[in-house]
């Protein structure tokens, strides 16, 4: 067993299981190693997505020689239903890429990768050590891999990926290209530092506050007071009876009934191109900005009907849930509201005011579904029944509801 040391990843070194031999047929000179370090911190990588990343860098590191078979990137991230992302290459085929959900950490435990990966050292496995297996994992079983080095890509901040490099040829690498590897390391970890933050940043603002709003946000609209106004279908959707629930259930029995509950509703407007804005307590606030307004409005009473639908098969706590959801149709300011460096993107106006109005009707007149005059307009998918006129708090003329027909509380 040898040790070196690997500073430039910031890993505790190489560690080599097995014997590691040089070959000076197989060495490989320094201009071609400058040649890749150069494209590695270039534009051309830099342009390039993660799969095209790892393709132009494995055919560069076979063309000046390396005997590598299968290159992979395990690129950890910050994302609510993965922890990360496998990116394989191998000469002549396109790249595999496989999502790795949080409960598979245990098809990893005791492999050279997780060590790697844990303790922050590069290590030098041959298929034969049984102490440190890898060759079971998805991405090298069956492909008559002899050896394998992976190392660690250690960021900054955050979670360590790892990247991986592994040969057929029965003897493995010899010193002089493990020597290789680790020289390049430093501007492969910088790349994909990069491309890990730049993710991690899409997906924290995409599960926080929705794409549109993320869009906007990379763009540079960030400042107090910047609205934009814009016509589109509106949903508000409420949970019936949450109240009584929260008083009567144990805490982590309410949050798995108010999980399922939005596990249904946010997946059906999402679907439909709307856009979560809010979770308040129990209900949901929503939009659907779409450029053509009866699309608008037929996509979110679609995502209304799936949701009601959805519901109906969902049993909390050995009663059904249910809820109540308002649809309207207007213009609103959709922007940035708040105090100093603490904003919210949100919107606001009389037609939003008027969907809350409208939510809090359902109550009152016993219906699960009702919409206004304006919604009713932009659809026609559905029969509705008129409710008659209320008078809306706020509002001075009384306002001409629709309830979906055969939906009631």
């Amino acid at each position: 067993m040898t040790r070196a040391e690997g500073k430039a990843t910031g890993s505790k070194g190489i560690r080599s299981k097995g014997g590691v031999v040089d070959n000076p047929k197989r060495s490989l000179d320094a201009a071609s190693l400058l040649s890749i370090l150069e494209w590695l911190s270039g534009d051309e990588c830099h342009l390039l997505d993660e799969a095209g990343m790892i393709a132009g860098f494995g055919r560069r590191l076979r063309q000046i020689g390396l005997p590598l078979d299968r290159l992979t990137l395990h690129l950890m991230t910050l994302h609510p239903e993965i922890m990360g992302r496998t990116y394989a290459w191998a000469p002549g085929e396109p790249v595999e890429v496989h999502d790795r959900e949080h409960g598979m950490q245990t098809t990893f435990a005791a492999t050279a990768l997780r060590r790697a990966i844990d303790f922050r050292e590069t290590l030098v496995v041959n298929a034969t050590d049984e102490t440190l297996p890898w060759l079971h994992i998805d991405v090298f079983e069956g492909r008559g891999l002899s050896q394998i080095v992976i190392a660690p890509l250690c960021n900054a901040d955050g979670p360590v990926s790892a990247a991986s490099f592994a040969s057929r040829e029965s003897g493995g690498f010899t010193l002089s290209e493990i020597s290789m590897i680790e020289r390049l390391l430093p501007a492969l970890r910088n790349t994909c530092e990069i491309r890990v933050m730049r993710q991690a940043e899409l997906s924290l603002l995409d599960t926080y506050i929705g794409p549109m709003t993320a869009r906007r946000i990379l763009a540079g609209r960030i400042r107090q007071g910047e609205v934009e106004t814009m016509e589109a279908a509106l949903l508000l959707c409420d949970l019936r009876g949450f109240t009584e629930l929260s008083n009567r259930l144990p805490e982590g029995n309410v949050l798995g009934i108010l999980n399922e509950y939005f596990d249904v509703a946010v997946p059906a407007i999402t679907r439909r191109g709307g856009e979560v804005l809010k979770f308040m307590g129990d209900a949901v606030l929503a939009f659907f900005p779409h450029a053509d307004v009866n699309e608008a409005s037929e996509e979110a009473l679609a995502a209304t009907l799936e949701i009601m639908d959805e519901l109906a098969r969902l049993v909390g706590d050995g009663a059904g849930l249910e809820a109540a959801i308002a649809l309207h149709y207007g213009k609103v300011s959709y922007g940035n509201v708040g105090s100093g460096r603490r904003l919210d993107f949100t919107v606001i106006g009389p037609d939003v005011n008027m969907l809350s109005r409208i939510q809090a009707m359902c109550g009152s007149l016993g219906m699960s579904v009702l919409m206004s005059t304006a919604f009713r307009e932009r659809t026609g998918s559905c029969v509705v029944d008129s409710v008659g006129f209320h008078h809306m708090k706020g509002f001075n003329e009384p306002v001409q509801l629709f309830a979906v027909n055969k939906l009631t509380a």
